[in-house]
Parts: C-alpha cells; sequence; structure tokens
C-alpha cells in the first residue's frame, strides 16, 4: 500500500552505461511536499537518477515508486504526476515568452483563451510580464530558467524534478529561482533538486541525499549532515592577551574538546565533537570562564557548511 506522505520511494536503482555503472544502488525517500535535495559532483549519477525516477531512463536492477505508481509496471501513471526541468532551457528562441508558454498550454489541451489567461498568469507569477513579447532568445540566462520553470507547471504537478536549475546563473538570477522554488513547494508541489551547489542545497532543501560515484554517501536534513562532520566551534577574544593560557585550558577541561590558539594574540577556537549541542556547549563555556575571572570580549558560534560536509564526506569515500 503506498504512502500518501512519501512522494518517491526508490531502493537499490542501478544503471549501466555499457561497462560504466553510473547509478550503483540509490536508495531515496522523499516526502511530499518539500525540497528534497540530492547534492553531487558533475558524474556522480544525478541526472541519471531523476531520469530513472522520471521514466525515461529504465534502471537496470532496484524498484522506485512515484506516489505509489511503479516507474516499470505503471510508467504512464508517474508520467501525470511529474513534470522535468533539466539542466538546459528548452523553449523555442524564435518565439516570445507568452507564444511559448501558449503553445505549451495548447499542447495540453487549454482553449485558445484559457491558453492565453494560463500563460499570461504564469509570466506575471514568475516576473516576466515586461518580457512576454520579446523573444526567449533575447532573455537573461536567468529569465530563460524562470521561464522554463513555468512551462514545467503549466499542468501544475505533483512532483517536479528540477536537475541543476541554477547552472551559470549569476547570484541575482540564482536568488530569483529560489523563490519561484519556495512558491512553488508552498503551493503544495513536491520538488526533487539535483544541484552541485552547496549553497543551494542549504538554502532549499529540507533534506539532503549526498551522492558520489553513483551511490548515496549520506542523508538527512542540513543540519545532521553538518553534525556528522562536527557539532562545530566555539571562538572567543578575550580582554587580557595573558589569560589566554589559562583560558585554553579551562575550554579544554569544561567542553573535553581541542582548543586552538588563534594568530590573533586573545583569540582561541574550541573545535566541538560531533553530537554536541553548540550553543549549550557554548553557554556552559562562558559560565566556566567568568568562573575563573576571565575576561570574553567577543564570542560566537560556528557550525560545519555544507562544503566542509561534502569535502569530509567524499574524501572517506575515496579512501
Amino acid at each position: 500500500m503506498s504512502n500518501p506522505d512519501i512522494a518517491i520511494r526508490a531502493e537499490g536503482l542501478v544503471k549501466h552505461f555499457k561497462d560504466i555503472k553510473a547509478v550503483d544502488g540509490v536508495d531515496l525517500s522523499v516526502p511530499a511536499g518539500t525540497v528534497y535535495g540530492v547534492l553531487g559532483p558533475n558524474g556522480a549519477g544525478k541526472t541519471t537518477t531523476v531520469r530513472m525516477l522520471a521514466t525515461l531512463l529504465r534502471p537496470d536492477a532496484g524498484t522506485a515508486t512515484v506516489f505509489g505508481h511503479d516507474i516499470v509496471s505503471d510508467p504512464a501513471a508517474v508520467r501525470t504526476q511529474v513534470s522535468l526541468t533539466g539542466q538546459y532551457a528548452s523553449m523555442d528562441e524564435d518565439l516570445t515568452g507568452l507564444e511559448n508558454l501558449v503553445l505549451l498550454s495548447r499542447l495540453y489541451g487549454y482553449s485558445k483563451p484559457a491558453a492565453r489567461s494560463r500563460a499570461s498568469d504564469l509570466l506575471e507569477a514568475f516576473g516576466l510580464t515586461f518580457a512576454a513579447g520579446k523573444q526567449a532568445k533575447a532573455y537573461s540566462g536567468g529569465m530563460r530558467r524562470r521561464l522554463d520553470i513555468a512551462a514545467s507547471i503549466i499542468i501544475t504537478p505533483k512532483l517536479l524534478f528540477l536537475d541543476e536549475p541554477t547552472t551559470g546563473l549569476d547570484p541575482r538570477s540564482r536568488n530569483q529561482v529560489w523563490d519561484v522554488i519556495r512558491t512553488i513547494v508552498g503551493e503544495g508541489t513536491t520538488v526533487l533538486l539535483t544541484t552541485q551547489y552547496l549553497e543551494e542545497a542549504d538554502q532549499l532543501a529540507s533534506r539532503i541525499a549526498v551522492i558520489d560515484t553513483g551511490k548515496v554517501i549520506a542523508e538527512g536534513t542540513p543540519g545532521q549532515l553538518k553534525s556528522s562532520v562536527g557539532a562545530g566551534s566555539i571562538k572567543l577574544r578575550l580582554h587580557h592577551t595573558d589569560q589566554r593560557d589559562h583560558a585554553r585550558q579551562v575550554l579544554a577541561d569544561a567542553l573535553g574538546a581541542e582548543v586552538e590558539l588563534d594568530d590573533d594574540p586573545v583569540a582561541l577556537t574550541a573545535l566541538l565533537p560531533p553530537g554536541q549541542d553548540t550553543a549549550a556547549q557554548g553557554s556552559h563555556a562562558l559560565g566556566e570562564l567568568s568562573r575563573e575571572g576571565i575576561l570574553v570580549d567577543d564570542f560566537s558560534l560556528g557550525q560545519p557548511s555544507l562544503d566542509e560536509v561534502f569535502l569530509s564526506l567524499t574524501e572517506r569515500t575515496d579512501a
């Protein structure tokens, strides 16, 4: 029996291209109504996984369902639930933005008036009304991506695959696409987002699967992935230089952590082990320093970035 709270369930997906195993036993469980990030470098198997889930490729092994429909035995039902936006804009360059969306709406069965109305609504929702009459080839990269995503939701899908939607975009255009994705999810669509941008996954995804060499090497919330390589750090700047050695010992005893002396003669950093609550440990550290009469001018908590997580995980995989 299918679980309506799970949009995608995949177990042991495998895909070969001749002698190359592009996907090597991928397991995924994607909650409905969320952004689920699939993070990995070029060639990791992200796009191949998406193409199998979207029924564009047949897996060589394993099983997967999309809202309860099997991707191999019931692909037609899967296709009624999903839409896919690939890495590159697929609009007709010589048509205007409005003409592209009207054409696609007509292909979906809209009447002429309804197609024009739907196209106009989407252009307005995606901030493209001002460019409705311009040919797509005159659009900027960010405008093309927004138009492409708009085309993907002419018929609002239950599940939208976004395969590296911001590749090559400048930061402003990337932020605009992120806002579009948040709006889509806010209206109830589940999004499976593949990306090689760590910040993108951190900004958008409620859960992330890290894929490398065709395998899922880690999965969890951004916070869980970050804590898996270390709970974080506590950075201090002291009022008196001559208290630094004492402060180092107090922190090491109180936190059971390695404490590094920074180049700044009044600064030091405690590196917390995995599984600890950084905020609680920070509060405890300040209390111990105060009891010892050590004056602190500046205090901050740090957490590993997804960059550090990814580097740590892929180094373990390569080892």
